[in-house]
């Protein structure tokens, strides 16, 4: 008996940002046409087209003739602007599903039932598949339009009640795929909709496209799924919240679906099991960048370390806390508790309990509904059986990775930046794939932030399975004037440098001059003034001061070191933020008529004399920081910088009694944060603080402009910067002084060393070069990326990994991991880029080893 060959086959989703346009559509045609050619069957899946499902949803509320016809208007020119772009006019199935949305429309009643309701959503991917039948069509790709509601049915247990959110059988069927792959290869159905009792039209849920996708996979059991979507696959966080989240090279389904199902908004949580009990792998693609390979989701290859993969969360989550002191002990309590969730249709995700208190939150993908009188009615039937406080508008921020259990030590300086934030909750998942905490929403993004960043960022680069960041691959900050790289075309000259040394700073002063002109071309900031803690060397404090910039001082020995090197310098150009200093220093801070800014309240309550009759800045801790490590976030109750404002109403008593004047008032959050954003959170903080003032004439927003550590990201965007002070300072008759140290300094420096040994020891192959952390310490200290570069060997290519490591009797003595270098020698000259600030300013001569020496160009 002769067998027949089963075609394989291809199912791609694309979501509604992908369908939406005229170029998104040239992708799709061309990846359809690509499965052809590999001999496969090819469904596809589409969403309505961006802002569709919104405005219809808008229409089932309650709205009178007009605004429903201006609605359809708006609709009308979504998919007609599609239709010129392409140079196409409807055709006669758009149409069918054109006049059947407007039937639909006129019959609507309020409120709108829930059979209704899933009828009038069911057109946006009805109008938006009848538009790709034609757009496939004409460029010459034979495709068949399917109903979903002829290829997927809703489990014949659901309710009425769960109509808008079904699940459908996602058993293999043979038949269908042969049927369907006999006729034509190319085949475009919808998502999001599917077939119900007696033939009605059923959703999956917002964002069920996907799961559509994977159940037709599952159905067909295809070769591979792909979600197309508008980004290039599931990072390590919110690119939104965080630029530097990391791309997920791989996934297994497992972390996918805890990604997915905690926050994740790339992909929709049930769509992963129907994939995994098929085996089938799941990749996430770029509609606008095709060429990006994106994240495969499947089984683990080899065995999985313990590892955090992502930091991400969920806004609106609602909290249940039902308090009963006799249900310990009490044999069926939370089987009668859940019944009634049960009864009224809401699906508990998140559990945590005690004896006489067990807090929940509810499942938002499942607990789907129209009828907001349901509420009142579970928490009536909830109440007969305990005391119950209901806690809406929170945010569940979850570490998601392998064996989170075995990693839980590790987490503990990270978990300290919820200290002095109120947690409502904290649960482990019993898969070990998750710890979640509930937190307010306004600790939310910087919490994620500093998550990311300690437990993520700091080791991605020694990770294979982390990509490029958001910023690398989208350069999502618009480009600046930046000098690129000048070590490349002065490489000659370095290495001529180097000639008899062991190691050596090097700066070139046209970099850093160039760095300060675009500070100085600020419109919205009236002075920039150097923070001379970054880098203190003379010659660049004489090149800041020809630039017409101050200088901030942090001690008084930084005071005298700028005065003697920079003649002329008028103390009035000084600004002096010392930090827990003794009082010799404040009283000389003033003698010489320096700025003095105060961040201790403390001072002025056992000072008061020091500082009576006195004009002077106030340092202010705005409560939330920045920064791309821990150990240089400066405000928050975590960091000793600044006076709380809780603080304030006392100290404003003391200092009108005292006739003490606060003309400016100065807040720094932290280092390396490359979201102009920051500043403007900063700035309004600082405007509120402002008004108990009313001598304040300047608001200082310290530094912090985050430089690139590599060359692929891009720069600050300082004319974003600008843009945003200017309109928030718009008439407000005050001035903003910025006072940056590393913008100015860190990329005008290089640190030159040689290789002295080489060792190859287990996985790794050492580089030893002349010094180390007694020169750089940012590596050790705050897990900083250096570039490093062979300078002897710039046009070889790159074939060893190697671990870079200086001489200090110090595990921690490692200035890069893994770089990808040319095969090294010894005597070869190392660059380590960026390295201009905090770098000889924190050497130290540890192991009576010498830093490297200071020069210039």
């Amino acid at each position: 008996m002769e067998q027949t060959h089963r075609r394989s086959w291809l199912v791609l989703k694309f979501g509604g940002t992908s369908v939406s346009s005229d170029d998104c559509w040239k992708t799709i045609v061309a990846r359809a046409r690509q499965g052809v050619k590999d001999g496969q069957a090819v469904m596809i899946v589409v969403s309505a087209l961006s802002g569709v499902t919104n405005l219809l949803t808008r229409m089932a509320a309650g709205m009178d003739a007009a605004d429903r016809q201006r609605i359809l208007d708006e609709l009308d020119q979504k998919h007609q602007q599609l239709f010129n772009a392409l140079g196409l006019k409807p055709g006669g199935r758009f149409l069918e599903h054109w006049n059947s949305l407007h039937a639909v429309v006129k019959q609507l009643s309020t409120p709108c039932n829930p059979e209704s309701f899933a009828n009038l959503l069911a057109h946006g991917e009805l109008l938006s598949s009848s538009i790709g039948q034609q757009i496939l069509t004409s460029f010459g790709v034979d495709t068949t339009w399917q109903d979903a509601r002829g290829l997927l049915t809703a489990m014949p247990d659901t309710l009425p009640g769960e109509w808008l959110s079904v699940r459908c059988d996602d058993r293999p069927d043979p038949g269908l795929a042969e049927r369907l792959s006999s006729k034509v290869l190319v085949h475009i159905t919808q998502g999001f909709i599917a077939s119900g009792p007696g033939g009605m039209t059923c959703l999956l849920g917002r964002g069920g496209s996907d799961t559509s996708a994977a159940y037709l996979a599952a159905r067909l059991q295809a070769d591979a799924l792909e979600i197309w979507t508008d980004v290039p696959g599931i990072f390590s966080a919110d690119p939104r919240v965080v630029p530097e989240a990391r791309l997920l090279k791989q996934l297994s389904y497992s972390e996918a679906q805890e990604m997915a199902s905690m926050g994740a908004k790339v992909l929709h949580p049930p769509s992963i099991q129907p994939a995994r009990r098929q085996s089938i792998p799941v990749y996430i693609r770029d509609t606008n960048r095709p060429a990006e390979d994106g994240t495969r989701i499947g089984e683990h290859g080899s065995a999985a370390d313990a590892q955090v993969k992502g930091v991400v969360s969920r806004s609106e989550i609602t909290l249940i806390s039902m308090e009963n002191p006799s249900m310990w002990r009490q044999a069926g309590f939370l089987a009668d508790a859940f019944a009634v969730f049960k009864r009224h249709g809401y699906s508990v995700d998140l559990i945590s309990t005690s004896e006489s208190t067990v807090t929940v939150s509810l499942d938002s993908q499942a607990s789907t509904t129209l009828d907001s009188s349901r509420m009142t009615a579970f928490l009536e039937d909830l109440a007969a059986l305990c005391q119950v406080e209901v806690r809406s508008g929170c945010v569940s921020i979850s570490l998601v990775g392998n064996a989170i259990r075995t990693i839980l030590g590790r987490l503990s300086a990270a978990l300290d930046v919820f200290q002095d934030r109120h947690i409502h909750m904290v649960t482990q998942s019993a898969n070990d794939l998750n710890l979640t905490l509930v937190v307010d929403p306004e600790h939310a993004v910087s919490l994620v932030r500093k998550l990311h960043q300690s437990l993520i960022a700091s080791q991605a680069d020694s990770r294979p399975e982390f990509g490029p960041s958001w910023v690398e691959l989208t350069r999502a900050s618009a480009p600046a004037d930046q000098p690129q790289s000048w070590w490349k075309t002065e490489a000659p000259r370095l290495v001529g440098l180097m000639k008899g040394r062991k190691s050596a700073y090097v700066y070139h002063l046209d970099t850093a001059r160039a760095a300060a002109r675009r500070l100085l071309g600020l419109k919205s900031v009236e002075r920039v003034l150097y923070a001379v803690k970054a880098n203190d060397h003379k010659a660049l404090l004489r090149t800041f001061a020809s630039e017409a910039l101050g200088f901030e001082c942090v001690s008084m020995n930084e005071v005298r070191h700028v005065l003697k090197t920079v003649q002329g310098l008028q103390p009035r150009n000084i600004l002096f933020t010392p930090n827990f200093a003794p009082r010799d220093e404040y009283q000389a801070a003033l003698k010489a008529g320096l700025q003095l800014t105060v961040d201790n309240s403390w001072a002025i309550h056992q000072w008061p004399e020091l500082f009576a009759g006195r004009d002077i800045f106030l340092r202010l801790d705005l409560e939330t920081g920045y920064g791309h490590h821990r150990k240089v976030i400066t405000s928050g109750a975590d960091s000793k910088f600044g006076i709380s404002l809780q603080h304030m109403e006392a100290l404003r008593d003391v200092l009108e009694r005292n006739g003490t004047r606060v003309t400016g008032l100065h807040a720094h959050t932290g280092s390396g944060v490359i979201d102009a954003r920051v500043w403007g959170e900063q700035l309004d903080r600082l405007l509120d603080a402002a008004a108990g003032f009313p001598d304040v004439r300047v608001l200082d927003l310290g530094g912090g402009f985050g430089v690139p550590e590599r060359s692929s990201q891009p720069v600050f965007d300082l004319p974003a910067l600008d843009r945003l002070l200017a309109a928030k300072m718009a008439d407000s008759g005050l001035e903003i002084w910025l006072e940056p140290g590393r913008y100015l300094a860190a990329d005008c420096g290089v640190l030159l060393a040689r290789v002295t040994q080489l060792k190859t020891k287990g996985q790794y192959d050492y580089l030893g070069i002349a010094t180390g952390m007694n020169s750089l310490i940012r590596p050790a200290l705050y897990g900083s990326y250096h570039e490093i570069v062979n300078l002897d060997r710039m046009d070889e290519a790159a074939v060893r990994n190697y671990r870079v490591v200086g001489p200090i009797c110090e595990s921690g003595d490692v200035i890069g991991e893994s770089r990808l270098l040319p095969e090294s020698m010894a005597g070869d000259i190392l660059l380590i880029a960026n390295a201009g600030a905090y770098g000889r300013v924190m050497a130290s001569h540890y192991n009576r080893r010498p830093p490297a020496i200071e020069l210039t160009l």
